[in-house]
C-alpha cells in the first residue's frame, strides 16, 4: 500500500485533507488491532458499496469508518455509550475543521448506528456501508458478500492480529467502567426474563465465530 491507494484491491483512500487528518487521529489514538479494523470496516464497506454500485460520498463513507471506534480508546472515553462517544468525538473533530454541518450530522448517525442492526440500511448508504463493513469484520454479517479474494486482499493489507480476543477485552473494559451503557437493548432482557428457552448469542459470541482464524 503506497499514498492513498489500497493498490491491491483497487479500494482508493480519498486523498482530502480532512480524510488525511482523520486518518492520521485514528492511527494516533487506537493500538493497532483496532486501528486496522477501521481501516477494513472502510475497505470491506466501500467494497459492498462498488458492487451493489451505491451511490454514495466516499469521503463521508471514510470519516464514518476510520473514527468510528473512537469510543473504545482512553481519550475519548465519556459517559455515553461506546458509539455515542465516538460519535461525538469524531463530530468535534470535523466541527473544528470546518466540515459542513449537514455532512457530520451524517457521520455522527453512522458511527452512533454502527451497532445496530437494520436501522442504518433504512438511512443514508454512508450510514449502512460503515454498518455493513464493521459488521462483516466482526462476524455480524455473513462474509460471503465480499468475494473470496478481495477478503484475503484486504486481510493482507491489514492484518488481524489478534482481533477476536482484543476487540472483546477492549469492549469489556468498557462495560466494567460504565456498567450500565450494557442495559441498551432491552428486547435481550425481556426475552431472558419472560421466555422460556430464549437464548441469543452474545457479541462475544458473534466475534469469536466470525470466519477468521483470529
Amino acid at each position: 500500500m503506497t499514498g492513498t491507494e489500497l493498490s491491491e484491491f483497487d479500494v482508493r483512500i480519498p486523498g482530502t485533507p480532512i480524510c488525511d487528518a482523520a486518518r492520521e487521529l485514528a492511527q494516533d489514538v487506537s493500538p493497532a488491532f483496532l486501528y486496522n479494523h477501521v481501516m477494513r470496516t472502510f475497505a470491506f464497506g466501500h467494497t459492498v458499496g462498488r458492487s451493489k454500485a451505491a451511490e454514495y460520498d466516499t469521503e463521508m463513507l471514510f470519516l464514518g469508518a476510520i473514527l468510528h471506534d473512537l469510543g473504545l480508546v482512553e481519550k475519548f472515553i465519556g459517559e455515553e455509550r461506546f458509539e455515542v462517544d465516538g460519535a461525538d468525538a469524531a463530530a468535534h473533530f470535523l466541527l473544528e475543521r470546518g466540515y459542513p454541518d449537514t455532512k457530520i450530522a451524517v457521520i455522527w448517525d453512522a458511527i452512533a448506528l454502527h451497532t445496530t442492526l437494520s436501522v442504518p440500511q433504512r438511512k443514508r448508504p454512508e450510514i449502512a456501508l460503515v454498518q455493513l463493513g464493521a459488521g462483516i469484520d466482526v462476524g455480524a454479517v455473513p462474509l460471503a458478500v465480499v468475494t473470496p479474494g478481495v477478503v484475503d486482499q484486504i486481510l493482507d493489507a491489514f492484518p488481524r492480529i489478534g482481533f477476536k480476543q482484543a476487540m472483546i477485552d477492549a469492549l469489556a473494559e468498557i462495560v466494567a467502567r460504565k456498567p450500565m451503557t450494557g442495559l441498551t437493548t432491552l428486547m435481550g432482557d425481556v426475552g431472558r426474563e419472560c421466555v422460556d428457552g430464549f437464548n441469543i448469542p452474545s457479541i462475544c459470541d458473534v466475534i469469536r465465530s466470525a470466519p477468521f482464524e483470529d
